[in-house]
C-alpha cells in the first residue's frame, strides 16, 4: 500500500471530519453575515425598518 491512499475504513472518519468542518464553516459564515447586517442597520437607520413602517 502506498502513502496517501485511504482504505475503506478511513472514508467514514474522513466524511465525518469533512461534515464537521462544513458545519463549523456554515456557523462562522452565518455569524459573520449577522454581524455585517447589524453594522449596516446601525449605520443606516432606514435599513432597520420593515416595509410596513416606511
Amino acid at each position: 500500500m502506498t502513502k496517501g491512499k485511504t482504505t475503506g475504513g478511513d472514508s467514514a472518519t474522513r466524511e465525518e471530519r469533512l461534515a464537521a468542518k462544513l458545519r463549523e464553516n456554515l456557523r462562522r459564515r452565518k455569524s459573520q453575515a449577522r454581524a455585517i447586517g447589524d453594522d449596516a442597520r446601525e449605520s443606516d437607520p432606514s435599513l432597520s425598518k420593515t416595509e410596513g413602517e416606511r
